[in-house]
């Protein structure tokens, strides 16, 4: 019986230092904090994004797929690059039509 008692005690301490030492090295399964917004090891050039830098976009992969916080960052990114660029378009284009008009009004 003395015998058993110190065999369930030892195991009882091995079980708590292996279960310390994992929560060491592990943590206690807390989450991590989400990346702060527009952080992302996912590289896009900071000004203007062209075809070549959307080209050599690749993205981590994990079990299910490719991390969907990344996805969603380039996607949100190449969003408001294209956004601008329409903006910018459009102010030209009415710069044209502006220039237009008034080459015409000095043809007359």
């Amino acid at each position: 019986m003395g015998t058993a008692l110190i065999y369930l005690i030892v195991v009882a301490v091995v079980a708590a230092v292996v279960f310390l030492l994992a929560s060491l090295v592990f943590g206690r399964g807390e989450e991590l904090a989400p990346l702060a917004p527009g952080a992302t090891p996912t590289r896009l050039p900071a000004g203007e994004v062209a075809g070549t830098d959307v080209r050599a976009l690749r993205f981590q992969q994990v079990v299910r797929g490719y991390r969907m916080g990344e996805v969603d960052w380039v996607l949100d990114r190449l969003a408001e690059e294209l956004d601008r660029v329409a903006e910018e378009r459009d102010r030209l284009a009415g710069r044209v039509a502006e220039l237009e008009d008034a080459q015409a009004e000095e043809g007359r």
